[in-house]
């Protein structure tokens, strides 16, 4: 019998059990977007949160994406796209430090992130603003879900990691796919796991279908 393959995000998929890791709750804060040649976007959440501004605030500010699916996301709303990353914060700091200095950026961001890379860039003289736009809060549905024998999971970010270990253990007979490095270290000791091609949920499923045999 097939594995059944266990998605933790925010998305669904046709091929997973999707449970829904996080509830997220949008912010509002102040934000005076003239002050800002470049802006920072490193989720589809951070897009969401901007709809509640006045589009001509920002929109056409060229913002720096993390992945690709972050800036179809971005583009699709109307935004402007200075560059887009590989899909790991940690690497923003390569599309960064190709600007001049004398540019200063606003990262929009999720209350609790996993990169420094905004630090690290801004200790080299970078001239970095922050504003959270949203909190990720643990998702009842993640939670309570119920986990059959020798499954395969997938997590999507250490947020969803860290809310499955709540209610749950990964045990002996699982196997776990992750979306990336940044991912892989909210793991507990000792788990065994698989880095997807992509930092995308389709490459996720895509690297679980491979395990269920």
């Amino acid at each position: 019998m097939k594995r059944q393959i266990y998605l933790f995000a925010t998305s669904k998929h046709p091929d997973a059990i999707s449970s829904k890791s996080l509830e997220v709750r949008f912010l509002k804060p102040q934000i005076d977007f003239t002050k800002y040649d470049y802006l920072i976007i490193t989720s589809k959440q951070t897009v969401k949160a901007l709809e509640q501004y006045e589009r001509e605030e920002f929109i056409n500010i060229p913002a720096l994406c993390v992945s690709v699916k972050t800036s179809a996301s971005y583009k699709s709303f109307g935004g402007k796209i200075l560059d887009v990353g590989d899909g790991y914060g940690d690497n923003l700091v390569k599309n960064i430090k190709e600007k001049s200095k004398d540019k200063k950026w606003l990262y929009l961001r999720a209350e609790f992130i996993a990169s420094d890379f905004v630090q690290r860039c801004q200790d080299d003289g970078y001239d970095i603003d922050e504003e959270i736009l949203y909190v990720s809060e643990c998702s009842n549905e993640g939670m309570e879900v119920e986990v059959k024998e020798n499954p395969i999971l997938i997590f999507t970010s250490p947020s969803s990691i860290e809310c499955f270990l709540k209610t749950h253990t990964i045990e002996a007979d699982a196997k776990v796919v992750v979306i990336g490095k940044t991912t892989a270290k909210a793991l507990p000791d000792a788990i065994e796991y698989k880095i997807s091609e992509k930092t995308s949920i389709d490459s996720c499923i895509e690297m679980a279908l491979t395990l269920q045999a």
